[in-house]
């Protein structure tokens, strides 16, 4: 048969039933066949085998197989932001990294599910309440009040929450940041700074951008920031300010760092709650004239590879990022397997760079 215009038909993609047809077997002998279980003789397989080769049959559908076996094969990761905004963020790059190299190992494919970006959007993902999935990893998924958790609850799948509140009944893969950001802190203190301000991560969904009061810091729903600023406060300090970002990119930082540095009663110091915060600050500092860390100290949070900042490398927390992906994976891992995974904390370290020294006399 032809086309109407001209050209021929595709060839019909050949099933199961085709093969099991050619090679004079029923249906569920040739499916046994390929599944390599249950009882068929070793030359009935192979008479299935070759009619699938002479058919050009690939084999059953493995999605199909593993439906039948109630599973999908599919772990969802809700990223916690937008993708695009997600994936200029070397943190979750790495981390997802780790993450899918565990899950691929496995042999687990991975659905990508953006979190709300805005607040006038709706606060779970369709796929969130639609997609097939074994297990689900919620990115930075902290809050006091998690949606996108409780939905996934509702369905009865089985969700691993990265560096979110500890609760009974979820699986919680953390880091220790709360003391790495007091180190950070104490190293600015040991340097004479008295006057350090913070610029945060955001706060909740609503993403504000600017200097925070008091009402606004008792409305903490974020729980990476809620324990990065108790960081701070662990090491005896009253930040003499904090600024707020909607997201960790380069361009918040820099405009924290312009509201902060361009007063006359500005701080001496300014430790942020990511690398990419702390690298806009220092962009601003560099821009208003200031020498870093002469005029003002900077200190970030992730240990980043960031050679454009060069001839600066911030000092920062390092944090494992490809290992806290993989414990994740792990994670998922025990859950697929029927086990409850322990919480696991990973260490963070402080490492000294340049743009910290002495308070300025």
């Amino acid at each position: 048969m032809r086309r109407p215009g001209g050209g021929p038909l595709p060839r019909p993609r050949p099933t199961l039933a085709d093969v099991a047809a050619a090679a004079k077997v029923s249906v569920s002998t040739a499916s046994l066949a390929f599944s390599g279980a249950g009882p068929i003789a070793a030359a009935t397989r192979q008479r299935v085998l070759d009619a699938a080769v002479e058919l050009d049959y690939a084999g059953p559908n493995p999605l199909g197989r593993q439906l039948r076996r109630g599973r999908s094969g599919i772990v969802g990761v809700v990223v916690g932001d937008a993708l695009k905004r997600s994936f200029r963020d070397p943190v979750s790059i790495q981390v997802l990294d780790g993450l899918v190299g565990t899950l691929g190992s496995l042999g687990l494919g991975v659905l990508l599910i953006p979190g709300p970006s805005d607040p006038t959007e709706p606060p779970v993902d369709p796929l969130v309440e639609s997609a097939a999935m074994d297990v689900a990893v919620l990115m930075w998924g902290g809050t006091t009040d998690n949606p996108t958790l409780a939905a996934l609850q509702r369905r009865g799948i089985r969700t691993v929450v990265v560096e979110g509140r500890r609760q009974e009944g979820v699986t919680t893969v953390g880091i220790d940041d709360r003391h790495g950001m007091t180190e950070a802190t104490q190293h600015l203190l040991g340097l004479g700074h008295e006057r350090i301000a913070v610029v945060t991560l955001p706060f909740d969904r609503d993403r504000r951008d600017g200097v925070v009061d008091a009402d606004r810091l008792s409305r903490i729903d974020w729980e990476i920031t809620r324990r990065r600023l108790a960081g701070v406060t662990d090491a005896g300090v009253t930040p003499v300010a904090i600024y707020e970002t909607p997201a960790s990119l380069v361009e918040h930082g820099k405009t924290a760092g312009f509201a902060l540095l361009s007063g006359d009663d500005r701080p001496t110091a300014v430790v942020c709650q990511s690398d990419l915060l702390a690298s806009g600050v220092v962009l601003a500092a560099r821009e208003l004239g200031l020498r870093v860390p002469e005029d003002v100290s900077v200190a970030g949070f992730d240990g980043l590879d960031l050679p454009w900042l060069a001839p600066d490398v911030l000092t920062s927390v390092v944090q494992p990022l490809a290992e806290k992906g993989a414990a994740v994976g792990h994670a998922v891992e025990d859950l697929l397997a029927g086990e409850t995974p322990p919480y696991r904390e990973l260490g963070v370290t402080l490492r000294i760079g340049t743009t910290t020294g002495p308070a300025p006399a």
